[in-house]
């Protein structure tokens, strides 16, 4: 089986992208958006991506060792660090917004949705936030632990695609205990330098977001996918994709586990 984009993304002016967590995957995310973009825009596409970076976190000097910030930024908010240096070498007019996200922030309104966060509450949030009378048409989710994790993209159960017959499931269907926060969360992010290095191989968010991206860029180029996530290790390595598939959704549901620790 093979899903196939919505033609309005292909026809329709900016792609309007949110990008929730701007930490070791949201970072890796962000910055390779711009390539996206561009190819988009010399196919033809009437306008490309627009995207808005929001987090509320701001650079600690531990997010100096494995995420693209510097001791001079220790302090400043990560999505504005970073589309400060996304607009001025590339050209555009992307936005920040330097705050958790919340229901004021529209993100109901975007057609993606990318969400690179650390906790189960916040992808509960996330959840809600893309689901009912929302318009999103896609929701890329991001998870790693310390070796390995995945990306799955999905199609929210919401007005624009609850009737579509085969909707892709999104990680929170295939996955319902990384919104259970009553199962208790994962360990939070690291606080210190060495514990940084310590509890994370090298290159796993490099990693995990550079197939994200691959997936979108495969989406937008191609119009179709037969795979919308994957499950990547760097042990070995070996990637395992997720087919376009019901059996294959429900055998994941019922014996597989995402991983949910990310920043």
């Amino acid at each position: 089986m093979t899903h196939t984009i919505p033609e309005h993304l292909l026809r329709q002016r900016t792609i309007r992208v949110a990008v929730i967590g701007c930490g070791g995957n949201g970072s890796v995310i962000a910055m390779g958006l711009p390539y996206i973009h561009k190819a988009l825009l010399l196919a033809g596409h009437p306008g490309g991506l627009d995207v808005t970076l929001i987090d509320g976190d701001v650079v600690s000097p531990s997010n100096c060792v494995r995420q693209p910030f510097c001791q001079a930024e220790i302090g400043l908010s990560k999505a504005t660090v970073l589309v400060s240096r996304i607009n001025l070498f590339w050209g555009v007019q992307w936005k920040a917004i330097p705050e958790n996200v919340s229901g004021s922030h529209c993100v109901g309104g975007a057609d993606v949705v990318i969400s690179c966060v650390d906790t189960k509450s916040s992808r509960a949030q996330i959840q809600e936030l893309v689901g009912g009378d929302a318009e999103v048409s896609y929701w890329l989710d991001l998870g790693n632990g310390s070796d390995g994790g995945q990306f799955v993209l999905g199609q929210p159960r919401n007005r624009r695609n609850a009737r579509r017959a085969m909707r892709l499931r999104t990680a929170a269907e295939l996955f319902p205990e990384i919104v259970d926060s009553t199962r208790g969360e994962e360990d939070g992010p690291s606080c210190s330098e060495l514990e940084a290095l310590e509890r994370q191989e090298p290159f796993i968010n490099q990693t995990l977001a550079s197939h994200a991206l691959a997936l979108l860029s495969r989406l937008f180029r191609y119009r179709e996918l037969p795979s919308h996530g994957a499950f990547v290790s760097i042990n070995g390595p070996r990637v395992q994709p997720l087919e376009v598939d019901r059996g294959q959704w429900k055998r994941v549901r019922w014996h597989g586990r995402l991983r949910t620790a990310t920043q």
